[in-house]
């Protein structure tokens, strides 16, 4: 249901956000889309997402969201925390599938000097630094199946203890978690505590993807158009041959990858953006042709380019599940995770080219 496209792993993100009116409608926004915290929509759907937020967001509710990747889940989280009375405390983000399971316990709850090799000062965890707060867990179903016990019992007793450390300490934070799988399967499969998928998912808000939201999709693309004209100082306009394209492409990555693509196209444009969604990114290659469970690749594709679509389209087939991914391609977990970040890299630099 919630096949993943892919997410590169990431690492603990922003540590504050604006504050903005706890209670009020979406704002209507010129172009015709509505904007409710920092999500953007005027699709049914996404109507619906914003009452579920204008409802949650003041309270103390613990929130689950799901969504594939690239629909914008962080969005969701910080438009939650702006939303609550925690508004002026600290969003800390982290990404439970970015950290090897032997990091990850200091990185949600700290160590102290001289726990382990290497640690030669007191390092404040995730929990100590949203204190007061919003922690946004994101990629939960990642999280080692230990420390799934360990944070459920942070959960429940509002208590942790450093590695290294002797003095439980307390601690006052709100959670919103964030899998791009459908939770109930992943509990089937063993990826997820049942116990703790029903602490986590008080609240639960299926994001939908942006191929469930037609009437989004040029308007979000004239948006983020509009963005770039305002910091550049520019006047571009989409050709109407590029809008049937965005109307035609299904944007498997997403928001993000209709984001991406207006920039890529604005970078390469004078006067007229000229978008083609089914072109390869640049330096990217040929994009292969598709048949389900089937990768084709053009002659005179490089074997770095063959192995980076091989590797995405094996996360689509086990919808984001990397250890299992990681087993079926033949390669270590921490191979898998240097690949992601390597190409998440090179994506950076196009983006920002």
């Amino acid at each position: 249901m919630f096949d993943s496209h892919y997410e590169y792993a990431g690492h603990v993100r922003r540590d504050n956000v604006v504050a903005m009116p706890t209670r009020g409608p979406a704002i209507r926004e010129p172009g015709g889309l509505s904007r409710f915290g920092l999500m953007y929509g005027a699709s049914p759907a996404m109507r619906e997402v914003f009452d579920l937020l204008e409802r949650v967001g003041p309270t103390e509710a613990a929130v689950l969201v799901v969504g594939e990747s690239g629909c914008g889940k962080e969005l969701v989280a910080q438009t939650v925390h702006q939303l609550s009375p925690r508004a002026d405390a600290p969003f800390i983000a982290i990404n439970c599938g970015a950290l090897p399971g032997s990091l990850i316990e200091a990185e949600l709850f700290g160590y102290e000097k001289g726990a382990f090799t290497g640690a030669n000062r007191t390092h404040p965890g995730v929990f100590e630094r949203a204190e007061g707060g919003t922690l946004f867990l994101d990629e939960i179903t990642e999280m080692p199946l230990e420390m799934q016990v360990r944070l459920l019992r942070v959960l429940e007793t509002r208590c942790f203890t450093r590695v290294g450390g002797e003095r439980e300490m307390r601690c006052n934070v709100r959670v919103v978690a964030a899998t791009n799988r459908d939770p109930h399967q992943a509990v089937v499969e063993g990826a997820l505590r049942e116990d703790l998928l029903y602490r986590l998912a008080v609240f639960p808000i299926a994001l939908p993807p942006l191929r469930e939201r037609a009437t989004d999709v040029l308007l979000l693309a004239r948006h983020f158009l509009d963005e770039l004209n305002r910091e550049h100082g520019t006047h571009k306009k989409l050709t109407e041959a590029s809008e049937a394209a965005i109307l035609r492409h299904p944007w498997p990555g997403n928001v993000r990858e209709l984001k991406n693509c207006l920039q890529r196209a604005y970078i390469m444009s004078e006067n007229w953006v000229e978008v083609d969604p089914e072109s390869a990114m640049p330096g990217m290659g040929a994009r292969p042709a598709l048949r389900p469970g089937v990768l084709e690749f053009e002659v005179g594709t490089s074997l770095p380019d063959m192995e980076r679509r091989m590797i995405i389209a094996t996360l689509d087939k086990f919808a984001g599940n990397k250890r299992k991914t990681a087993e079926v391609l033949g390669v270590s977990l921490k191979t898998l995770y240097n690949r992601l970040n390597e190409y998440a890299r090179r994506e950076a630099r196009y983006a920002t080219a």
